[in-house]
Parts: structure tokens; sequence; C-alpha cells
């Protein structure tokens, strides 16, 4: 999981580096497009030739823009601002994974976890500071990625559950590739040589950390290794001050705090809740 963080934070810093040149969609076209083989070779070899097979193709169309648009979204907020702070504020989805698994899928949450969704939320506000001269409306693009990405995750009850992870993990990959290939004729710009290794490196990297933390959660409990996410904050923060010598102030990492302490309050509280199976804990 440690290592599979690492590899996405990675992939987000080159991300961030190829933004100021091509549009999102083109970087997004192209990782996925390097990625598909190498998917397709990962399906076969764990999950063998069945693996290939969905019964419900048609959700993971869906899943497969609503990655596009939590993608775009966040390689867009590169170009505005710091890597650490916007990962700090997509560390907000798993708070609206829990509102919104109340609000659409009527699930129990209890007033400890809402208190701790409030208080993530809160922590948003302090890293983004509305009213205030340092608020930048860009700021609000990862918060506006997590909440996609929340609905990804979500969308997952719709996949077949006979399904292996590698079949959800290759048809999103597969679906993204095709949908963002429809639209990238109208922003593509040629590559240059040096920049060519760059997406390769960033297709290497991004399926290497999805395909390391799917493996995580299929052989450690949740509860160990989904904290673990939140050494992403500690990359972002180390590239972007090796990178670009940015340096997130004392306001912005007590936003990040409490986002994460939140986050980690909510997977104890479930965790907690699956393992006595009582659906009433608080």
């Amino acid at each position: 999981m440690g290592v599979g963080v690492a590899c996405l934070s990675v992939n987000d810093a080159l991300a961030k580096h190829l933004v100021d040149r091509y549009s999102p969609l083109q970087i997004l076209f192209l990782r996925n497009i390097i990625a598909l083989p190498a998917a397709i070779l990962l399906t076969l070899l764990i999950g063998g030739p069945k693996a290939l097979r969905s019964a419900r193709p048609a959700a993971h169309l869906l899943r497969g823009a609503l990655w596009i648009g939590a993608t775009l979204l966040f390689f867009t907020s590169f170009r505005y601002m710091p890597l650490a702070e916007a990962t700090a504020l997509i560390f907000v989805a798993p708070l609206f994974i829990t509102a919104l698994s109340a609000l659409l899928l009527h699930e129990r949450v209890g007033r400890r976890r809402w208190v701790a969704v409030l208080v993530g939320f809160l922590g948003v506000l302090v890293i983004i500071r509305p009213g205030l001269d340092a608020f930048q409306p860009v700021s609000l693009l990862p918060v506006m990625t997590a909440f996609v990405y929340a609905l990804l995750m979500l969308s997952a009850k719709w996949v077949d559950p006979r399904e292996s992870v590698w079949t959800m993990l290759l048809y999103l990959t597969g679906a993204s590739a095709l949908l963002s290939a429809l639209l990238v004729p109208l922003v593509w710009v040629p590559l240059t040589l040096e920049d060519l290794w760059s997406f390769v490196a960033i297709a290497l990297f991004g399926t290497a950390g999805m395909t390391m933390m799917t493996q995580a959660f299929r052989l450690a409990p949740a509860a160990i290794v989904a904290p673990l996410d939140y050494s992403g904050l500690v990359w972002a923060s180390l590239l972007g001050w090796l990178i670009w010598q940015e340096v997130p102030d004392a306001i912005a990492a007590a936003g990040a705090v409490l986002i994460i302490g939140s986050g980690l309050f909510i997977i104890w509280r479930e965790t907690g809740r699956r393992r006595t199976g009582d659906g009433f804990v608080q």
C-alpha cells in the first residue's frame, strides 16, 4: 500500500509537470492507452480469460466517465495550485463517500461520523479560505474531484458482484481510454520525444500504483492499509518542495490535519461497525 501510494504520488507529479504544455484530457488519454496493454496482461495472468468478460459493460462505461471527470478536474488544479494542497483537498473524498452513502444509499451513519464529516469539511474551508484575499476559486477543483471520485467509488455497487477487482480495473482503464479518445482530437498537441518518456512513466507509475493498492486491500484488512493512503500527502509535499519549491503554509497544514484526522476517524468507526456487525455503531 505504501509503495502504491508513492507511485500514484509520482504519477501526480508527472501530470503537474506535463499539464502546462498539454491538455489534461490528452494526458489522461495517453496514460490510459499506454497502460491498457499492461492492464489486459495483468487481468489475464491473475484472473484468467474469464476476467476479460463483464456482465454489465454499461456500468463500466459510466464509471469510466466518472473517472475521466475526476482526473480532468484534478489535473487541471495542478496548473494553479501547489501539489500538496491539491492532494490534501482530495482526501476529503472519504467524507463525501460517507455523506453520499447516507443520502443516496440510505446507509446508517451515526452522529459521531457525521461530526467527523463536518470537521473534515471545516478543514477544507481552512485550506481554501473563502471570503479572504487568499481564496482562489480554482482551489475548489480538488474538492470537486473528491466529490466525483466518491460517486465513482459508490458506483462500484452497480457492477456485477461476481466480477473480480481485476476486471473492474481493466474496464475502468479501457472505458476511460475509449471515452477520452472521442474528445482528445479537439485538444491534441504534437508530442516531443522528451515528453513521450514522461507519458510512458506516468502510465507505468499510475498502473503500478493502482495495482499495488488493489492488491493491498485484497491481502490485508482495510483498517490496516486504508490509513496508509494519507502518506500521499507526505510524498506530495516532498515532491512539490523538491521540484517546484512549494512549501505549504501553516494554515494549509492545519486544514490538512483536520481532513486527515476526520478521514482516519471514519475509517476506524466503519471498521468497528463491520467487525461487530452492528449497524447502529455511532
